[in-house]
C-alpha cells in the first residue's frame, strides 16, 4: 500500500502543476465552458470558464503508463495489464476531448455528433472487450458481491455485457459532472475504493493505476471547488468513467460499480425517469434531472452537494470494499 501512496502524492503534485499551468492558457485561447440557459441560473456566472481539464489527468496516466512501461520492460504480462486498462481509458478520454475541443474551440455548440460519439466509445469499449476474451486468461466470469459466486458467462452474452458495462458507466460519470467540485470528488473517492479492491484482488498493477487517476483527481480538485476556475470537461468525465469500467472488468467485478458508483447510477436513472414520466404524463418528477439540479433547484448551494454526494460515495465504497 505504501507504493500506492507514493503513486497517489505523484500524481497529485504533477496535476496540481499542470493544472496550474493549463488554466492560463485555456483563458488566453478563449477555451470557455458553456451554460445552458435552462438550467440553475446561478451557474450562468461560470460562462467561459476554462474546462478541459481532464487533459491534465489524461497526460498525468499517459506519464504513469510509459514509466511503468520503462521500469517494468522485461515483464511482458504486467505491461500488458496495465497498457490494456491505461490506453482503453485514454481512448475514451479522447472521444471526449474531440467533443469538447469541436464546442470550445471550433465554436461548434453542438459538439461532436451524438452518434459519431456513441460510435467512437462503442468502438472502444468493443475492442477491450475483444481484447480480454482473446489475449488474456481472465475469462468471461464475473464475480457477485458478497458472495463467492462466480458466473461463466456465454461468450455471446459477456461481450455485449461487458460493453453495455463501459458505455453505461462512461455516459454516468458524464452526467455527473454538472457542479464544481462534483465530479471529482466522486472519482477520487470511487478510484480510491478501486485501489484497495485491487489490491484485496491481488492485482497490484491496477491498484497503482487508480491511485495515480485518484491522485490527478485531487490535484484537479484543487482549481474545480466552488467557484471553480476550471472544468474537466467531457475529456474528463469520459476519461473517468473508462477508467471505472475497464479496471472493474478486468477484476471481473462490473457489478461492483452499481454500489462504489451509486452516485452516477443514480444521477442516470434520475434522468431516465425524468424522460420517461415527462412523456407518459407530461409533467416532471425532478425539478430538473439529472440529479444534482433537483437538488441545486431545491434550495441546495453547490458545496452541500459536492459534501452529501461525496459522503454517500464514501459509505458506498467501504460497502463495497467489504463486498469482495
Amino acid at each position: 500500500m505504501k507504493l500506492q501512496i507514493i503513486y497517489l502524492i505523484l500524481a497529485f503534485l504533477i496535476s496540481a502543476v499542470l493544472e496550474k499551468i493549463l488554466i492560463p492558457f485555456l483563458k488566453k485561447l478563449k477555451v470557455g465552458q458553456s451554460e445552458r440557459y435552462d438550467g440553475p441560473r446561478s451557474h450562468l456566472r461560470k460562462q467561459g470558464t476554462p474546462t478541459m481539464g481532464g487533459l491534465v489527468m489524461m497526460i498525468v496516466l499517459a506519464i504513469f503508463l510509459i514509466a511503468f512501461c520503462i521500469l517494468n520492460r522485461n515483464n511482458f504480462e504486467l505491461i500488458k495489464i496495465v497498457l490494456a486498462v491505461g490506453l482503453t481509458s485514454l481512448g475514451f478520454g479522447l472521444v471526449g476531448f474531440i467533443d469538447d475541443f469541436k464546442k470550445v474551440v471550433l465554436k461548434n455548440t453542438e459538439g461532436l455528433n451524438p452518434k459519431l460519439k456513441m460510435f467512437g466509445l462503442l468502438i472502444i469499449a468493443t475492442a477491450y472487450t475483444v481484447f480480454l476474451v482473446n489475449f488474456t486468461d481472465i475469462g468471461t466470469q464475473i464475480k457477485i458481491p458478497f458472495t463467492d459466486i462466480l458466473i461463466n458467462l456465454p461468450i455471446y452474452i459477456y461481450i455485449p455485457f461487458t460493453i453495455f458495462v463501459m458505455l453505461g458507466t462512461t455516459n454516468a460519470v458524464n452526467l455527473t459532472d454538472g457542479v464544481d467540485g462534483l465530479n471529482g470528488s466522486v472519482s477520487a473517492i470511487m478510484m480510491t475504493a478501486l485501489s484497495i479492491i485491487s489490491l484485496k484482488l491481488g492485482n497490484e498493477t491496477l491498484s497503482m493505476l487508480t491511485s495515480v487517476v485518484a491522485g490527478s483527481c485531487i490535484g484537479f480538485l484543487i482549481y474545480n471547488f466552488h467557484p471553480a476556475k476550471i472544468f474537466m470537461g467531457d475529456t474528463g468525465s469520459i476519461f473517468l468513467g473508462g477508467v471505472l469500467a475497464s479496471t472493474a472488468i478486468y477484476l471481473k467485478n462490473p457489478l461492483i460499480l452499481v454500489i462504489i458508483a451509486i452516485i452516477p447510477v443514480l444521477e442516470t436513472l434520475s434522468d431516465i425517469i425524468q424522460v420517461i414520466h415527462f412523456r407518459r404524463t407530461g409533467k416532471r418528477l425532478f425539478k430538473m434531472a439529472p440529479l444534482h439540479h433537483h437538488f441545486e433547484l431545491s434550495g441546495w448551494r453547490e458545496n452541500r452537494v459536492v459534501a452529501v454526494f461525496s459522503i454517500v460515495t464514501l459509505i458506498a465504497s467501504v460497502v463495497g470494499i467489504f463486498s469482495i
